[in-house]
C-alpha cells in the first residue's frame, strides 16, 4: 500500500502508542486502574484478559468509544484522548465483525472511503489493493451471507485497512470461527499484518491466539496490568502465581529457601521427596515462603527412582490422556497434591508408558523453575 497521510512519522517508534496513568471509572466501578503502557510502531500486541479485566474498556478508549477519566492516549507523539471517533486514524475489527448483509464484499469494503468522499476511482483502486491483500478480490460480487466465516473475517479486515490507518484495533478477532479454521487465520491474518506494516492492538482472553499472533503482550486482571513482555518471557518467566496459571498449564508447588545463592536456590518442600534446585537466586531471605512454578512439559515421568538430588517427586498415575503428539498424565504424589506432566511420544519411544494406578517418579532439569513470591 502507497503511504498516507497517517504514516507519517511524528514520534518514538518505540513509544507508538503510550498510555500514561490511564484511569476509567463508571458510576462505583474502576474498570481501569492507572494503566501505563508503550507499544512499538508496526507492532502487533495483544491485550490478554479474563472477563472483566479492563481489557475491552482499553481498547473502546483507544477506538475513542470511551474517555478516560484520567490520564492520557498518545498516538505518534499525539494525545487522542478527547478526539472523537470519527477524526482519529484509527480502525477498530469487531467481534462480529459488522459487515452490511445487503452489500457486496466490494461494498462493504469501500463504504468508509465513500463516507470520505474518495475520488470513485481512487475507491476501486484501493478497495481491489485491500481485497488482493486478504486473497478476497475474486469474491467482490458476493454477499457476506455467501461467504464462510474465515472469509467474512477477510473481508472486515480488508475494510478496516483500505482506510490506512495508523493504528488497528482487533476485539476478539477470532472468536467466531472453530478451532481448525481459527488456527490457521491467526497465520495469515499474522503475515498481512506484517506485510501491511500496520501498528495493531488486539483484545482477547486465548491464551494461544496471543501466543501465536503477538510480537508482545500485557497481562491484564482486576484493571491492572500485571506483567507485559515476548510471548517467550512471559511463558517462562512468570511474575506471579496468576501470570503462571493463566498462560499455559503449570504446576505450583510451596516451600521454603534453604539456600539462596546469586546463581541457585535450593527449596524445601512437604510435596516432594527431595528439595528443590533452580538454577537463579531470588535474594529473599532463608526460611521465605514461596511457590516454584513447573510446566507439564518440563516434568519428565519415570518407572525408576532417578539418582538426581533434588527436584524428584514420587506418585500415583490417576489419568493418561492421548493427545496425539504426547501424553497427558495426572499424578497424585505422595502428599496427595496432583499435578500434571506432559510427554512427547519421541520420549517414550518403544517401552510401554506407565498407565493409570502405576507407580511412577518425576524429575525435572535445574533450569525448568521458576520462583514465585508468597
Amino acid at each position: 500500500m502507497e503511504e498516507s497521510r497517517f504514516t507519517t512519522q511524528m514520534g518514538d517508534p518505540d513509544e507508538f502508542v503510550k498510555l500514561i496513568d490511564v484511569v476509567k471509572i463508571f458510576g462505583e466501578t474502576v474498570a481501569v486502574k492507572s494503566v501505563n503502557l508503550s507499544v512499538r510502531r508496526n507492532e502487533i500486541f495483544a491485550l490478554l484478559g479474563s472477563s472483566g479485566s479492563g481489557k475491552s474498556t482499553l481498547l473502546r478508549m483507544l477506538a475513542g468509544f470511551e474517555q478516560p477519566t484520567s490520564g492520557q492516549i498518545l498516538l505518534d507523539g499525539v494525545d487522542i484522548s478527547l478526539v472523537p471517533p470519527y477524526k482519529r486514524p484509527v480502525n477498530m475489527m469487531f467481534q462480529s465483525y459488522a459487515l452490511f448483509p445487503h452489500m457486496t464484499v466490494e461494498a462493504n469494503v469501500a463504504f468508509g472511503l465513500k463516507q470520505e468522499g474518495v475520488d470513485k476511482q481512487e475507491i476501486h483502486d484501493r478497495v481491489f489493493e485491500a481485497l488482493d491483500l486478504v486473497q478476497m478480490a475474486g469474491y467482490a460480487r458476493r454477499k457476506p451471507s455467501q461467504l464462510s466465516g474465515g472469509q467474512q473475517q477477510r473481508v472486515a479486515l480488508a475494510r478496516s485497512l483500505v482506510k490506512r490507518p495508523k493504528l488497528l484495533l482487533l476485539d476478539e478477532p477470532m472468536s467466531a470461527l472453530d478451532k481448525q479454521i481459527r488456527e490457521k487465520t491467526q497465520i495469515e491474518l499474522v503475515k498481512i499484518l506484517d506485510s501491511v506494516g500496520v501498528t495493531c492492538i488486539m483484545v482477547t482472553h486465548d491464551q494461544e491466539e496471543a501466543m501465536t499472533m503477538a510480537h508482545r503482550l500485557a497481562v491484564m486482571t482486576d484493571g491492572r496490568i500485571i506483567q507485559s513482555g515476548t510471548p517467550h518471557e512471559v511463558y517462562t518467566f512468570p511474575n506471579s502465581q496468576f501470570v503462571a496459571s493463566f498462560i499455559g498449564s503449570t504446576n505450583i508447588f510451596t516451600g521454603t529457601i534453604v539456600v539462596d545463592e546469586p546463581d541457585h536456590v535450593v527449596i524445601e518442600s512437604d510435596e516432594l521427596m527431595r528439595p528443590m534446585y533452580v538454577n537463579h537466586g531470588v535474594s529473599e531471605p532463608l526460611g521465605m515462603e514461596v511457590y516454584i512454578s513447573i510446566r507439564p512439559e518440563q516434568i519428565r515421568v519415570l518407572r525408576d527412582q532417578p539418582e538426581d538430588e533434588t527436584n524428584v517427586g514420587h506418585g500415583m498415575v490417576t489419568h493418561v490422556a492421548w493427545m496425539g503428539s504426547y501424553l497427558r498424565y495426572q499424578i497424585r504424589l505422595d502428599a496427595g497434591k496432583i499435578i500434571e506432566a506432559s510427554v512427547p511420544n519421541s520420549r517414550i519411544g518403544q517401552d510401554e508408558p506407565p498407565g493409570i494406578d502405576d507407580e511412577v517418579y518425576i524429575t525435572w532439569g535445574p533450569d525448568s523453575g521458576t520462583v514465585l513470591p508468597s
